[in-house]
Formats: structure tokens, C-alpha cells, sequence
């Protein structure tokens, strides 16, 4: 029995992996759960999976949550707070962590649990994209191991299992191509925050479905999967595959071409990456390739997704760079999902803190460097979205 932590447990990586860890109670424990602040859900979850140690990252949600699971008998440690939920992911003798929490928020939690020498399952992308230049040696270090547990890299990992080192040649995810895909351009001035959350294929939190329709997500996981699998970004290609069939390919020097196939699922890659080298059986539903249909491709429009070259050109340039795009796309999907500037204008106000960031990019930062980029780019979306605001106005 696997004896595993969870933090992000009341979002759809955290409800997805307690709905695996129920149906397989003979392989995994679950030793320690951290949420941010949905306290009904968490205390819920609590009493179904008792575990040892529990935190809440809202701080003023902490009476709520003792008082919720005050009859438990016994009661977990609780903690609270940034620092609480740090504590969770280093937490007694659970040997993998998955991180599904959103956001930069999930990067120092995640060094507290390699650091403590815990493997990850990493289910949050900005660790790498935001903290791959220190997370990386850090897991070296600690002789952890390093799992992806979304549904692109998963594919990409999966597909490497056999090949020989020095045996890839060119990584390709597949993008869903979001909610906008069916879209001419002409239509995007006028997108509303609902237009922008009716993903086609998958179910998502807020942010990421905004991600996909943006096609953010997949630049995203351009410099995850660089930093994962140590290939260079004009070996790292993107194509449009509607279905979600295909999870993404690998072509080998031979130019042999492997890939992962599957119904759009996340439990499938968090089930392998808590049960990695092995394979579990499970119930769901196997893959009617017959059922499934016509599996298509295209080119992604650059055009509709400039968000889709920012990351590409901040992968390349490396160092903080990523750190300042990685936040200055969280606070810009913030901003638009509080509807306080329009779809159109997130690459827009990214471009414009990527540009600022140039002359103070650092190329090898430390931990403290990468917390303070993320902290400027997040104020630096702020002023150009008030100034794009402003300007809008004048023009008006």
C-alpha cells in the first residue's frame, strides 16, 4: 500500500485522485490532504479518507474546519496558512506528493515536500514553468523522482518507457484547441467569461479551461515539457486535435512516431503516476477506437493564439522569464474572469510585463528572485490593464 498526500484536494486534480485513491483502497493511504479554502468539501473528504494531517491555506477558514470535523475521534493535525500547507506536503511517511494545487501557490509546497524527499506527482504546472531552475537541482539533490500527472506529459512519459537514452528526436502535444477553436477570429472581440468556460472536451477548473481557450495551457506545457524531458523548444511542437483522443506523441530518431490514446480522463495519468513503474486495473471505460471516430489534425492559428509564441519566447529566454509570464497569465485570467478587461486583452497586458521583464531577466535565479518576479509581474499586469483601460476609455 502507496502512502500518498494530496494537496489542491477540493479542486479536479484533488476530487479526481480521492475518487481513485476510494476505488483502490488496497493500494493506497492517504497520509496528509491540504485545500484552500472550500471548508464543506474538505471537511467532508476528512471524514471519508481520515487522514493523519490536514491543512487549510485560508487561514480565516480554520475555525470553520475545526468546528466542521470536531466529533473525529481521532483528530488529524491541523494546520493552516501558506506555511500550513508546507507543513502537510512534508508530512510524515507518505512517499509521494500530488500537487494539484493552482497557481504559483503550489510551487513552495512542493519544494517542502522534495526537500523532505518525497516523489511528485506533479499536477501543477507553474512549479517548473515559475520554479524549474531551482526545483530541478533540488531534485536532483534529494534523489526524488519527478512524475507528471496531466494528461500531456503523462502521454509523453508513457511513450519514453522503453526508449533508449538519446532515443527522442521531437516532442508533440496535442491541444484540444479550447473553447474558441470553431471560432473565426473576427468573432474574439466578443467573448464573454462564460464563452471562454464551455471547454469541448474536458472538465476543468476556471483557470486552466481560460488557458486552453487562449492556448496558454499548451505554451505552458511547452516549458514543462522542456524542463521535464530535457528537450529543446524547436524540438517541442503543438497541433490542434479536436477529439482529445490522442494525449500527445513522441518521435523517435528513426522517425518512428509513439503515442497515447485514451478517453479525455484525468485519472488515467494520476493513476500512473501514483502507480508508475506499475500498472493498476481498473473498471472505466477501455477505448472504442471505433466509438471514438475520426482522429484529426491541424496547425494551431497563430493568429487566434498569440498566447501560444509569448510562452514560446519566454521559454527561450529563459531563467526569470518564465516566472514573469507564468504570473503575469494568472493575474491577466484573473483579471478577465472578474471581467474587468476582455479576452483579447490577456496576451496583450502579458506582452507588455514580458517586455518590461527584459532588462532585468535572470538567467539563474534563486528561489527568493523567482518570488519577487512573480510578485512584480502580478503588480505589472495590474498598471497595464489599467492603463489599457484608461486608453480604451480616451479612444471612446
Amino acid at each position: 500500500m502507496k502512502a500518498i498526500t494530496l494537496l489542491g484536494s477540493t479542486g479536479s486534480i484533488g476530487t479526481q485522485t480521492l475518487d481513485i485513491v476510494a476505488s483502490h483502497p488496497e493500494q493506497f493511504r492517504l497520509v496528509g490532504i491540504a485545500a484552500g479554502r472550500n471548508v464543506a468539501l474538505l471537511a467532508q473528504q476528512v471524514r471519508q479518507f481520515r487522514p493523519e494531517a490536514v491543512a487549510i491555506a485560508d487561514t480565516a477558514c480554520l475555525p470553520d474546519l475545526k468546528a466542521a470535523i470536531a466529533d473525529l475521534d481521532p483528530q488529524p493535525q491541523i494546520f493552516a496558512g501558506e506555511a500550513g500547507v508546507a507543513e502537510v506536503a512534508r508530512y510524515g511517511d507518505a512517499e509521494a506528493v500530488v500537487t494539484g494545487i493552482v497557481g504559483c501557490a503550489g510551487l513552495l509546497p512542493t519544494l517542502a515536500a522534495i526537500e523532505a524527499g518525497k516523489d511528485i506527482a506533479l499536477a501543477n504546472k507553474e512549479t517548473l514553468i515559475a520554479g524549474g531552475p531551482v526545483v530541478l537541482p533540488l531534485v536532483e539533490k534529494h534523489q526524488v523522482k519527478l512524475l507528471p500527472a496531466d494528461s500531456e506529459h503523462s502521454a509523453i512519459f508513457q511513450c519514453l518507457q522503453g526508449v533508449p537514452e538519446g532515443g527522442l528526436r521531437r516532442i508533440v502535444l496535442t491541444a484540444s484547441g479550447g473553447a474558441f477553436r470553431d471560432w473565426p477570429v473576427e468573432k474574439l472581440p466578443d467573448v464573454k467569461v462564460a464563452d471562454a468556460l464551455k471547454h469541448p472536451n474536458w472538465s476543468m477548473g476556471q483557470k486552466i479551461t481560460v488557458d486552453s481557450a487562449t492556448l496558454m495551457n499548451k505554451g505552458l506545457e511547452v516549458i514543462e515539457a522542456h524542463y521535464l524531458f530535457g528537450v529543446d523548444y524547436d524540438h517541442i511542437d503543438i497541433v490542434i486535435h479536436p477529439q482529445s483522443i490522442i494525449h500527445s506523441l513522441i518521435e523517435v530518431q528513426d522517425t518512428s512516431m509513439l503515442a497515447q490514446l485514451g478517453w479525455p480522463d484525468m485519472r488515467l495519468p494520476l493513476l500512473y503516476a501514483l502507480s508508475w513503474p506499475e500498472r493498476i486495473y481498473t473498471a472505466w471505460e477501455p477505448l472504442d477506437l471505433v466509438k471514438a471516430g475520426d482522429l484529426t489534425f491541424r496547425a494551431p492559428d497563430h493568429a487566434k493564439y498569440p498566447c501560444m509564441d509569448l510562452a514560446y519566447a519566454a521559454g527561450r529566454a529563459g531563467g526569470t522569464m518564465t516566472a514573469a509570464l507564468n504570473a503575469a497569465n494568472e493575474q491577466a485570467v484573473a483579471l478577465f474572469l472578474a471581467e474587468k478587461i476582455r479576452f483579447l486583452d490577456i496576451p496583450k497586458v502579458i506582452e507588455k510585463v514580458c517586455d518590461r521583464h527584459r532588462a532585468d531577466l535572470m538567467a539563474q535565479p534563486s528561489l527568493d528572485d523567482i518570488l519577487r518576479v512573480d510578485r512584480w509581474a502580478r503588480q505589472a499586469i495590474t498598471e497595464a490593464s489599467a492603463a489599457l483601460t484608461k486608453t480604451a476609455t480616451v479612444v471612446a
